[in-house]
């Protein structure tokens, strides 16, 4: 067995390892490669500007991370076309369906974006061009499959003409018409151009490079004939062939156990239901099996006393047959002083008197915080998009209290768990100010805190989220709050997005932490604004457009009629699909 997915950068260290070890099967495959060929792919695949291309990896793994193939997308956006740089399987490995895998994914990507079609090189199936029978049978055999798509090399044009007098003849520019669409020399080209000027610019002369585009004259652009099946028997595949998750989704199965049925107590076992049945839908999920960390990961973000008032406050629940206790007395006259009853203790610790807390909350929250890392483990092994579907939520508990549904702060936890692996950013969107994070990460410049909100005048938690809370000494400037008012439009939240995303591209993290609510959603029982399914996806399609591995943390949204519809759309986004 064997899976493909996509690999974006070479921030973590197993994204480092995979682009080793591709490094290594092209100079093996390819031992005529040009040497900035190899080492400029990390840069390639997170900087658009150094050829003008944008650069997808494809990778086929065997077993744990080892590649067994891969192939380079090149995509032009503005002329519209994909250029298959590179594409091979391990020598041991040939003739598994490993390469048919490869160059499906790739054409679905180029099918999806409605680009004209995929081009690549391939060397000539003509005898006379060939040193060698063997050569010539790979070169035959090499065709023959992409003839299968309807692939066929471009006619009556100079392209084969080589640069190297010693070779017979250069390749065949191949174009797979994904598109259906007529080939006009003008816009040939164009893509020829863009090919031999940015792709070979090491390599292709000006003089050469007018000579082959000169010769571009026939239009629309022939190809030619079928010469290994016959026209009729070509049936273009399924564009829904698709062989590789984009997204793990780890929920907390245990997250049931806490069930508080009180008349609005609106952070019920549903809403993860609602989610996951949508989204479930998705061949581009994985679901995820929660492990266990070790406590020591709380501990490094919550104090010693917070946790050990939980626990305790958790085993009287048992001991009283799981009772519910809700703090009703508040001592900020002398904080240095704690009650000594565990039950009026509560709102020494509590921020509100409507978060209960009993063995149930308690255990679900730490299941909540072991999924969370569950999900940013995988973001560490080189996935790009990770999930962690939980609850109770968590943005809303500070390192010494707890409160607004929230106990343990499982975005909080998990970044400063990434932290070590590079920098992070938190982009809250859930409809309430992410307090938490937010005095968590206060002095922190490693850490930058974004949270988009409801203006703390009318919304919960009412005593923080305003604008001028900037971070405190050599972290001034690293949280930034965009407090919304009561009523706004859906295309005024979109532009405070995109503001909100040009903090984050100027601190340029390694990785992005969402705390993700859907409360913002049309009709919240705990909102005021109209976000609906569509702005979602839009809202999405942006932070995914920021190129960062991001790790999705589950936090508010309390409608649940809608709640999983809302949600499903946002993924569509991130995943464009």
């Amino acid at each position: 067995m064997f899976r493909i997915r996509r690999v974006f950068d070479d921030i973590s260290p197993v994204n480092k390892e995979i682009i080793s070890r591709v490094q290594a099967l092209m100079r093996n495959t390819f031992p005529d490669i040009h040497p900035s060929e190899l080492s400029e792919l990390p840069k390639r695949l997170t900087n658009p500007f150094l050829n003008r291309f944008d650069t997808i990896l494809y990778i086929a793994e065997k077993g744990r991370h080892r590649v067994a193939g891969f192939a380079i997308l090149m995509l032009d956006p503005e002329l519209g076309f994909a250029f298959l740089d590179w594409i091979a399987t391990g020598k041991d490995l040939k003739n598994r369906g490993i390469g048919g895998a490869l160059y499906e994914s790739i054409r679905n990507e180029v099918i999806s974006r409605n680009y004209s079609g995929l081009f690549y090189e391939c060397l000539q199936d003509n005898l006379e061009a060939c040193d060698s029978i063997d050569i010539f049978e790979q070169n035959s055999k090499r065709l023959r499959f992409y003839e299968k798509y309807g692939a066929r090399p471009i006619i009556n044009t100079d392209y084969e003409l080589s640069l190297d007098e010693k070779l017979k003849n250069g390749p065949f520019l191949v174009w797979d018409n994904t598109s259906n669409k007529v080939l006009t020399a003008n816009y040939l080209k164009k893509i020829v151009r863009a090919i031999l000027e940015r792709k070979y610019s090491y390599l292709c002369p000006t003089e050469y490079n007018e000579l082959i585009i000169k010769s571009i004259k026939e239009s629309p652009v022939k190809l030619r004939d079928y010469k290994y099946i016959k026209p009729d028997e070509y049936k273009p595949p399924s564009l829904v062939i698709s062989v590789h998750e984009k997204m793990s989704v780890c929920l907390n199965e245990k997250h049931d156990i806490h069930h508080i049925k009180e008349r609005g107590y609106v952070e019920a076992p549903v809403r993860i239901s609602s989610i996951m049945k949508e989204i479930g839908k998705f061949e581009e999920i994985k679901v995820i099996e929660s492990r266990s960390f070790s406590e020591r990961n709380l501990e490094s973000v919550h104090s010693k006393s917070l946790l050990n008032y939980l626990e305790n406050i958790s085993k009287k629940s048992e001991e009283t047959g799981g009772k519910s206790f809700y703090p009703y007395v508040f001592p900020v006259r002398n904080a240095a002083r704690e009650p000594s009853d565990l039950t009026v203790r509560a709102g020494y610790y509590c921020i509100d008197t409507f978060t209960p807390i009993n063995a149930a909350a308690y255990f679900a929250a730490k299941e909540a915080v072991n999924s969370t890392l569950t999900a940013a483990a995988r973001i560490i092994d080189g996935d790009h998009f990770s999930y962690a579907l939980v609850r109770p939520p968590g943005h809303h508990a500070e390192s010494k209290y707890f409160g607004g549904f929230c106990y343990f702060n499982n975005n909080a936890i998990a970044t400063n768990w990434l932290s070590k692996h590079g920098k992070v950013a938190i982009l809250d969107i859930d409809y309430h100010h992410g307090n938490g994070q937010q005095q968590i990460f206060y002095k922190s410049s490693n850490v930058l805190t974004v949270s988009i909100h409801g203006h703390p005048d009318f919304a919960y938690p009412y005593f923080s989220g305003y604008e001028d809370e900037r971070g405190q000494g050599s972290a001034t400037g690293f949280n930034i709050n965009f407090p919304l008012g009561e009523h706004i439009t859906p295309e005024e939240y979109y532009k405070t997005l995109i503001v909100a995303l040009d903090y984050i591209k100027n601190f340029n993290p390694s990785f992005l932490v969402v705390a993700l609510g859907f409360d913002t959603a049309a009709n919240d029982p705990t909102g005021t604004w109209k976000i609906r399914a569509k702005d979602f996806r839009k809202v999405g399609k942006a932070i995914s457009s920021l190129g960062k591995p991001v790790l999705f943390v589950q936090e508010g949204g309390y409608r649940t009629s809608t709640l999983g519809i809302n949600a499903a759309s946002f993924f569509s986004g991130v995943l464009s699909i």
